[in-house]
């Protein structure tokens, strides 16, 4: 079975994975068609919010009544355009992962790597749960609301009169098609990432276990410093691949929850679609800082593991062996944004701290408007 399957399902919905038994040249065209449906999709709803809040938006009301959706639209956008520049960076990591030494061989091995997959997809069902039934409550909420009254459900600058009713039907199902895909394109990309973490841990804990059995079968040690060697490369690799995408989500998820919190002191009736909306927003955050806390420390416990062997017991090539990848295991794996912030808890509380800062500041400016008129 392939590694991340029940995640590359969810890109292959998004236009963003053609599946592998899709081999005829007919098929990949029909799919590559469907793949810039998707993307025109998106990028209409995205682009017609983009310019109500340069053309239309004259207060601070309409702005954040269109910015917080609008940021949530462009992160989508964003990570439809990473997907399909790294196919093939995601097919060669999944491939690594795949192939000896990374590949599990003994029954101890195999569990691990089991166990790492149903991590994997419970974490990505879990979220997509949360995701979608966000995206579904706002459009089962305008479809009550604003369909009635003849509006869409979110701001949009239109270069036609939609007030036809074919048109505004055409409009109206428009927006939220390509809400409930945007919401599924953050699930994919984040769920692809946390996998792709996850799965150091999981070649972390598989390299642990081997090497625990060098008392008993030195020889596997060599195939031990390769392993460690090709697990920094691969943090390294997804680390720089995807560098940009966590970056951009790491400031739009700050916009986004000090934009949410100012949105719900003045807007009772949206209140539960906010804290769905901003609870999604934290979610993504806060699996990026979890997962990439957890390599750091099985990176730092692996080191600490080899001292536990019996040193003296081993020959000195196996000795060296030991020391290489203590001495390259020194530096623990990390994984930062924009080769700056480093993926930890401190960084998801620093960022509700600055959040909140935001958030304080914007309550102030629309306070001061209030008493100035």
């Amino acid at each position: 079975m392939r590694v991340l399957e029940y995640t590359l399902k969810i890109l292959t919905i998004c236009g963003c994975w053609t599946p592998d038994s899709w081999t005829s040249s007919y098929r990949r065209l029909l799919y590559h068609i469907y793949a810039i449906f998707i993307l025109v999709l998106i990028s209409t709803f995205t682009l017609s919010q983009f310019l109500d809040l340069i053309l239309i938006v004259e207060n601070p009301d309409d702005f954040t009544d269109n910015f917080y959706m609008l940021l949530a639209m462009i992160v989508s956008c964003f990570k439809m355009f990473s997907l399909l520049i790294n196919r093939s960076n995601i097919a060669m990591l999944t491939d690594i992962l795949m192939k000896i030494p990374c590949k599990p061989i003994e029954p101890d091995e195999v569990e691990i790597r089991q166990k790492c997959d149903r991590l994997i997809e419970v974490n990505t069902l879990h979220y997509a749960i949360l995701v979608e039934f966000s995206s579904s409550y706002s459009a089962i909420q305008s479809l009550f609301t604003d369909y009635w009254e003849g509006k869409l459900t979110f701001r949009a600058w239109l270069p036609f009169d939609y007030s036809s009713t074919v048109l505004f039907h055409f409009m109206y199902f428009h927006q939220l098609i390509a809400l409930l895909v945007g919401a599924l394109l953050h699930v994919a990309c984040d769920s692809l990432i946390c996998g792709l973490i996850l799965h150091i841990c999981c070649q972390i804990e598989i390299l642990n276990s081997r090497l625990k059995k060098i008392i008993r079968n030195p020889k596997i040690l060599r195939d031990c410093v390769v392993q460690h060697n090709l697990m920094i490369k691969f943090a390294f690799m997804v680390n720089k691949k995807f560098r940009l995408t966590i970056t951009f989500q790491f400031i739009v998820s700050t916009l986004v929850v000090c934009v949410t919190l100012y949105q719900m002191t003045k807007s009772n009736a949206k209140i539960v679609q906010l804290a769905l909306y901003m609870s999604c927003m934290l979610t993504q955050i806060f699996l990026y800082c979890w997962y990439g806390n957890e390599v750091k420390l099985k990176s730092m416990q692996l080191i600490n593991n080899l001292f536990e062997i019996e040193w003296l017991t081993l020959g000195e090539d196996v000795k060296k062996d030991l020391l290489t990848i203590t001495r390259c295991g020194t530096v623990p794996i990390e994984f930062t944004s924009a080769y700056i912030f480093p993926m930890n808890l401190d960084s998801f509380v620093g960022l509700l701290k600055t959040s909140y800062s935001t958030y304080n500041i914007l309550q102030q400016m629309r306070d001061e408007s209030v008493e100035g008129k």
